[in-house]
């Protein structure tokens, strides 16, 4: 019976993609760049993604991939990448001006409350995801916060989830379930932590053969039907 849910917040909770988009265009308004197109933020979009599974391959550490990422872009749009660093301290403010929620997640985390207790796991930097939990009304919804900016460590990592059953322990792990929609953050750092993985896959993805996971679901509510699973 799980009693304990783990929810990760970019991408399952909230809409990170639509949150990315109108952080840089607004920062290319606020920085004289101009109007940033549809292909250019998909080309930024491609590069972040690459330069977080680097970070959770241990590859790379976190300030390397909030600066790197914009230098490689900019370089490659013919910006000056200098711009890298005051960009992206603009941008992780502007990530929490726009929130979405995915599937009504504010209504689902409001009627668990009581009934299982349900915290938030992030890799997102600390500005950025204390202003989304504040903004969305989220963050009063937890019984908890977990920021790998402020715990030493980064989703998949076992120091990680450690440190998050330590916190909220004692618990027995068979209880607690990690909800989140990456395979290689959330539901890798789940199983090697050894607690149910419950992906969320709106897009109806392929599974990758040899990870084997508790439950995929295609909309957040339907983690109502797993908890009522004695």
């Amino acid at each position: 019976m799980i009693k304990t849910i783990l929810w990760d917040v970019d991408g399952t909770l909230l809409d990170f993609l639509a949150a990315e988009e109108a952080a840089i265009r607004a920062c290319f308004a606020q920085f004289g760049l101009g109007d940033c197109s549809g292909e250019q933020i998909a080309r930024y979009s491609a590069i972040n993604q690459r330069y977080w599974h680097r970070l959770e391959n241990g590859e790379i550490t976190k300030p390397q991939v909030l600066v790197g990422r914009f230098e490689e872009f900019f370089a490659r749009e013919g910006i000056d990448p200098a711009l890298a660093v005051p960009f992206n301290q603009a941008y992780q403010v502007r990530l929490g001006d726009t929130v979405r929620f995915m599937d009504r997640s504010d209504a689902l985390i409001s009627r668990l409350r009581g009934r299982v207790r349900q915290y938030a796991v992030t890799n997102g930097t600390r500005v950025a995801q204390e202003r989304k939990l504040e903004k969305s009304g989220l963050g009063k919804l937890f019984d908890g916060v977990f920021i790998s900016e402020l715990v030493g460590a980064e989703k998949p990592s076992p120091a990680f989830f450690d440190y998050v059953l330590d916190r909220i322990g004692p618990v027995d792990k068979s209880e607690v379930l990690i909800v989140g929609d990456s395979l290689t953050s959330d539901m890798r750092g789940g199983l090697q932590a050894g607690i149910p993985c419950c992906w969320y896959n709106p897009k109806s993805l392929p599974c990758p053969g040899g990870m084997e996971l508790d439950y995929i679901i295609h909309d957040l509510n339907q983690v109502e039907d797993i908890l009522s699973h004695k």
